[in-house]
This record gives C-alpha cells, sequence and structure tokens, in this order.
C-alpha cells in the first residue's frame, strides 16, 4: 500500500485529550481550540486514543467525538485509537472508524489478558486484514500488562498495512530490538521523556502527551532531538516536564495544567480517573514557566 506523504513527513502525532464539561459532556469548544493549535503547529493528531479517555467514552461520545473532528476540514492528517480486549466488538469498532477520512491507526497489545506471541499475531492480523489504512502497533506494557511481541512482528512485518511501531516501554535496549526486528517499520517514541535518546537510535519522530500543552515548544524540541542539537541541560529540562504530566495517571495532570493556564475549562476526566488525584499543581506549574522560557530562549 503506498502511504501518503503527510505520514511519512509528520514527525509529531499529538495524542489529543478529550475536554469534557463539568457534566461529563464533550467539551466541543474547548475541543476545537485544541485542535487549532495542533493544526497551527502542523501536528498529526491521534484521537481516542488512551491519553483521550476512549475506553471511558460510550458510543454515541465517540461517534460524536469522530464527526467533529472530521467536520472542521483540519489540514493535518488525523490518527485513531483502537484498543480492545474482545475481537468481534474491536473489529466493529474498526468497521465504524472505515466510515471516516481517517490517516492513520493505533492498535494497541490487548490490555489484561497477557496474550502470548501467537495470540498478539492472531490479534493484530485479524485488525490489520480488516482494515484499510497504514497502522502503527503500540508497545505500552506498564498499561497493557505485556509488551509487545517480538516474534509477532516477525510475522507481521510484510504486512502492507504494518506501517510503524509507538515504543513506549521506557527502555533504550527494548526500543533498539524492536528496531532491528523490523528495521524497515517507522518507530516513534511514545514517550516524551524519552524522545532524545529514542532519536539517537532511529526513532522518526514522537507521539506526544507534552504536545497537548506545549505545542510550539514541543515542536521544536522534537526537531532538535532528531537533528542532535539538543544539548544535556535542555534534555534534563524536558525530562522534568515531561515527566510532570505523568505524576497522576495520563491524561489527568496534562487536563490539570490545560485548565490552569485556561486552555480548556475543565480538568475534570471520566472515571475510574479522577482530577483530584492529582494533590498539587505546583510541579506543573514549574514544568509550564520552565518550558515557555525555554522555547522564547531557544527561537
Amino acid at each position: 500500500m503506498k502511504i501518503k506523504p503527510s505520514l511519512d513527513k509528520t514527525i509529531i502525532w499529538t495524542a489529543m485529550v478529550t475536554p469534557l464539561k463539568q457534566s461529563g459532556e464533550v467539551d466541543y469548544d474547548s475541543l476545537l481550540k485544541l485542535l487549532k493549535e495542533q493544526e497551527k503547529a502542523s501536528h498529526g493528531v491521534l484521537i481516542l486514543g488512551s491519553t483521550g479517555e476512549a475506553l471511558n467514552l460510550n458510543e454515541e461520545e465517540k461517534r460524536g467525538i469522530l464527526d467533529f473532528c472530521f467536520n472542521q476540514g483540519l489540514n493535518i492528517p488525523i490518527m485513531c485509537g483502537v484498543p480492545g480486549i474482545h475481537l468481534p466488538t474491536t473489529l466493529q469498532w474498526l468497521k465504524t472508524l472505515e466510515e471516516y477520512p481517517i490517516d492513520a491507526y493505533l492498535m494497541v497489545t490487548p490490555l489484561y489478558a497477557k496474550p502470548g506471541d501467537l495470540g498478539q499475531y492472531h490479534w493484530f492480523k485479524a485488525l490489520l486484514d480488516a482494515s484499510t489504512k497504514p497502522s502503527v502497533l503500540y508497545n505500552v506494557p506498564s498499561r497493557a500488562g505485556t509488551p509487545l511481541s517480538f516474534n509477532a512482528l516477525k510475522k507481521l512485518k510484510d504486512h502492507p498495512l504494518f506501517w510503524g511501531i509507538k515504543e513506549a516501554s521506557g527502555s533504550v535496549e527494548e526500543f533498539k530490538k524492536y528496531k532491528s526486528t523490523v528495521p524497515h517499520i517507522k518507530i516513534y517514541s511514545g514517550d516524551d521523556a524519552m524522545m532524545p535518546a529514542f532519536a539517537r537510535e532511529g526513532a522518526e519522530g514522537l507521539i506526544s502527551v507534552a504536545s497537548n500543552s506545549w505545542p510550539l515548544a514541543t515542536g521544536h524540541y522534537v526537531r532538535k532531538c532528531l537533528e542532535n542539537r539538543l544539548t544535556k541541560e535542555e534534555a534534563s529540562l524536558w525530562k522534568k516536564a515531561s515527566d510532570s504530566l505523568f505524576t497522576a495517571s495520563n491524561p489527568v495532570p496534562v487536563k490539570r495544567l490545560l485548565k490552569e493556564v485556561s486552555i480548556i475549562e475543565s480538568a475534570h476526566c471520566k472515571l475510574p480517573l479522577h482530577h483530584e488525584d492529582l494533590k498539587s499543581i505546583d510541579e506543573l506549574k514549574e514544568a509550564n514557566k520552565l518550558v515557555e522560557r525555554w522555547l522564547q530562549e531557544s527561537c
């Protein structure tokens, strides 16, 4: 399958939060504001991923978000999450997504079940075979409970729709193993703080939480990483800033920060997430000052 040039050229995908009102309804005014900021920064957007609380949204809410995003005429590529643990339900979700002009999918290692090599191979093959869009497979062992299988990837490596990997193991050695297992597949850092280290090992770019709150700065950060121009001091600053966004379960901190800087109206999350699980935003406020100052000075 021929991949759109806009996909291969996109070095930053923002894993979008889903802003909510205090009532729990989707806050479309705030969502539009966030989408326009990403378009201004020329970032791709990932909607309905874990940062978007997709597993906590009902079918009507997810369809509403899809309809809204594609009615805006955005001039940026759009990726959509494909999570799941029940194959027929996940295939049905994929069938729904095929109705939209989505550019790519993010397919997550099934949660909780801890599938082995063959379980993962047959799971991803079933999804890829049912799709018409290039797909990124997501290695996130901290959430899935098991890593993306190297043996499954070897069996999938020639599938025409297997386009990339989102690598969020937090380990340079694991990143290198994925790179050597499927050297022709694009690998993106799934961890903002690991971008400098992963870039040195051949990462194509970043699928980012930080770019929700700092779109322009994160773009500058990623470009400096890919061009090997980021200093040790800058890497340390970005690690501190990135870590501040994970002082509670994602997306709780980034929503709290977006609310603090008046980008979204409410930090409300869908249960079982709760915005007050983050007891203090002092670390977030300090990180925000550091990043804003860094952007002014480095540009």
